[in-house]
């Protein structure tokens, strides 16, 4: 099977030129159907998977995207990396609106109502996630984005909250106090089930807005958000763009992959008392 590259975002971040749709694929999974059809294609020769996480025309809240379903049919059409294309909200002055930001840590403030490991129902892994995001993917994301003349800024941690309403002045302040970069409301536990499938996974986030937490800054709103993603798309395409020029899908070198913090040497359910059916469904995820 041909290792392909794997982008999760909006439509706009996979309209760019050069880009060839080969079609789509509908599947199933074990953890359900993802949240839209795969769309398979190439670039420059490079096999891509695109997937709309919020579904066709954004009918799925962050709380109601089948993460699982979307890590699992990756994975399973051959997905070795991801870049993931996020829009996320600013927590300290210097991370300005259309400023494009490749956090290095996850802080998650998410309510335990969405699925956030494969591992259950007779088979229990504990996975090394202490760096949640590919070093080596994100500093090519990051170069990218500076050869598309976006400003970048490398590190910081994101807050995952769960949403869909936005955050409160008091979350806001006490996040902002605590040091964090940004905040958005679907990296996890799409990153986390991205490294149990031993995946390489980065985020390319866009600084949309300034929470509400800033005293001269207008609040967050869907109307701010989406203009500022129009503008941010464009920058986000050529850094895409770039960034795949310089990834090779067959790369492995990295401990996404395996290594000290394999996931096959995190389950610790005694092989005896595993379940048939958790096995099964597992197959897909613990292949290297």
């Amino acid at each position: 099977m041909k290792k392909r590259i794997g982008i999760i975002g909006g439509s706009g971040v996979y309209s760019f030129d050069g880009v060839k749709i080969e079609g789509e694929l509908n599947t199933e999974t074990p953890f359900g159907r993802p949240s839209a059809p795969l769309i398979l294609a190439e670039y420059d020769g490079i096999p891509l998977v695109f997937l709309p996480r919020h579904g066709e025309g954004h009918t799925l809240s962050p709380s109601e995207v089948p993460y699982a379903a979307n890590i699992y049919a990756m994975k399973h059409i051959g997905v070795r990396k991801i870049i993931s294309v996020s829009a996320v909200g600013s927590l300290q002055e210097e991370y300005h609106p259309r400023h494009f930001v490749i956090p290095d840590q996850l802080y998650d403030r998410t309510k335990g109502i969405r699925r956030s490991t494969y591992f259950s129902g007779g088979l229990v892994a504990h996975i090394g996630f202490g760096d949640p995001f590919c070093q080596k993917l994100s500093g090519i994301l990051a170069c990218s984005a500076e050869e598309a003349d976006a400003t970048i800024h490398r590190g910081g941690t994101l807050v995952c909250m769960e949403g869909p309403a936005f955050s409160t002045r008091a979350e806001s302040d006490i996040y902002r106090r605590q040091g964090h970069a940004i905040i958005g409301m679907t990296a996890l536990p799409e990153a986390k089930l991205a490294r149990e499938a031993g995946i390489c996974y980065s985020i390319l986030g866009l600084v949309t807005d300034y929470d509400v937490w800033h005293e001269s800054e207008e609040d967050v709103s869907v109307e701010a958000v989406m203009a500022n993603i129009r503008v941010n798309t464009v920058r986000a395409r050529r850094t895409i763009e770039n960034a795949l020029k310089k990834i090779d899908p067959e790369d492995t070198e990295c401990n996404c992959h395996g290594g000290a913090e394999a996931v096959e040497s995190s389950i610790i359910t005694v092989p005896e008392n595993r379940s048939y059916l958790a096995k099964e469904h597992l197959k897909v995820i613990l292949e290297r």
